[in-house]
C-alpha cells in the first residue's frame, strides 16, 4: 500500500498502445484464466428470467470495466505497467467464464445441486457462519503460497511490526520451535476444519492438509529459484509434520466439544511459538543482492498480501471459533428450554 505516484503521463494512453515488442505468453494466459471464475459465478447470479445472451453481455461488460479500472490504477504503481493486452485477456477470460456459467452455472450453484448440495451435506452451519468458515479455509490455503515461512505457519506479528527475535539462534532451539509450531498449526487447522463439518469428515481434513501442501509446493515453484524449491522443508518442519499427524489422528477421535477447545488452544500455541522463535539462517534470502522469493516484478504486492493474511489469520479464526461456540451454546440452550 505504498509507493503510489503520479507519472505525469496521460493515464489512458495504454489503451491505444501498439502490441508490445516483448511479452510472455504465460502472462497472457494467467490474465485470461484469472477472470474466468468471475464469469462463471456471475452468470448464475443474474436474474434467471434473463436470456443467456443478455447474461453473457452483462458479465463481459462488467469484467471489462473491472479490468479497465485495475489497469488504469496501475499507472500509479511503480512496479506495475498498464497494458491493453492485459485488458483484452481479462475481458476474453470473463467471456469464456460466462459461457461456462451458461453451460454449467446452474448445475454448480443452484440450490440443491452441485456446491449447494455439498455444503448442505458437509458444512455444519447454514448462512453467514458457514460462509465465514469456508472463506477462512480458502484463505488459509491461499497463504500457503508463501514458501519462505514454516509449513502451515501463521500469526507472525513480529515481522509485521518489525520486532527483533526475543531468543538467540541455536540449532537445537530452532528445530524444537519449528517442530512444535508446525505440529500445533497442523492440529489447529485440522480441528478448525473438523469444527465446521456436519459429519466426522476425517477424509476431508486430510484432503485439506494435502491441498495446503500442494499450494506450498506450487508457491515454491513460482517464487523460489529452481535450486531451492524445498528450502522451507527444514528438519524441524519434518519432525513437526509427523508429530502433528499423530496428534491430529488422536484428536479427531475426541468429542466435538473437546475438539473445539483444542482447536482454539492450538491456534494460540502456534501463534505464540512463531513469535518467540529464533530467526532461521537457513532460508536462502538473497541472490545477487535481491530476495529469492521475488523472481518477477508483479510478485512483491502479491507476496506482501499473503504475508499480511497469514499474520492475522489465526486470530480471526480464533475469534470465529469463540463466536461459534457461544452461538451454538445459545442455540442448544434455547432448544432445551423449548422442549
Amino acid at each position: 500500500m505504498s509507493g503510489w505516484r503520479e507519472t505525469g503521463l496521460p493515464i489512458f494512453d495504454y489503451l491505444v498502445a501498439p502490441w508490445p515488442k516483448y511479452f510472455e505468453l504465460g502472462e497472457i494466459v494467467v490474465n485470461l484464466i484469472g477472470y474466468m471464475p468471475l464469469g462463471l459465478v456471475m452468470v448464475p447470479a443474474l436474474p434467471r428470467h434473463w436470456a443467456w445472451k443478455r447474461k453473457v453481455a452483462v458479465t463481459v461488460l462488467f469484467g471489462m470495466l473491472f479490468s479497465f479500472c485495475m489497469e488504469t490504477m496501475q499507472n500509479f504503481l511503480p512496479t506495475r505497467v498498464s497494458s491493453n493486452v492485459d485488458l483484452f485477456a481479462n475481458t476474453f477470460g470473463a467471456f469464456l467464464g460466462a459461457l461456462a456459467g451458461v453451460r454449467w452455472g446452474q448445475a454448480i450453484f443452484a440450490p440443491g445441486r452441485g456446491l449447494a448440495r455439498w455444503r448442505e451435506r458437509y458444512i455444519a452451519d447454514d448462512g453467514l457462519a458457514g460462509d465465514i468458515a469456508l472463506i477462512l479455509i480458502v484463505l488459509w490455503v491461499f497463504v500457503q503460497l508463501t514458501p519462505d515461512q514454516l509449513l502451515f505457519a501463521g500469526g507472525e506479528l513480529r515481522r509485521l511490526l518489525d520486532i527483533a527475535p526475543p531468543l538467540p539462534f541455536g540449532p537445537g532451539r530452532l528445530i524444537m520451535f519449528e517442530a512444535a509450531q508446525t505440529a500445533s498449526m497442523m492440529l489447529a487447522i485440522g480441528l478448525f476444519a473438523r469444527c465446521t463439518l456436519r459429519v466426522s469428515g476425517s477424509a476431508l481434513v486430510v484432503a485439506l492438509l494435502v491441498l495446503g501442501m500442494g499450494a506450498r509446493l506450487a508457491g515454491s515453484a513460482s517464487f523460489f529459484v529452481p535450486s531451492s524449491p524445498l528450502a522451507w522443508l527444514t528438519p524441524g518442519v519434518q519432525y513437526g509434520f509427523f508429530i502433528g499427524v499423530v496428534l491430529l489422528f488422536v484428536a479427531l477421535r475426541l468429542p466435538r466439544v473437546a475438539q473445539h477447545a483444542l482447536a482454539g488452544a492450538s491456534l494460540l500455541m502456534a501463534s505464540v511459538l512463531i513469535n518467540m522463535m529464533p530467526e532461521s539462517p537457513y532460508f536462502l534470502r538473497n541472490i545477487n543482492g535481491g530476495p529469492v522469493i521475488i523472481r518477477r516484478a508483479n510478485y512483491p504486492n502479491f507476496y506482501a498480501l499473503c504475508r499480511l493474511i497469514a499474520a492475522i489469520w489465526p486470530f480471526v479464526a480464533l475469534a470465529y471459533l469463540s463466536g461459534l461456540g457461544l452461538w451454538r451454546g445459545e442455540r442448544l440452550a434455547n432448544e432445551h428450554s423449548a422442549v
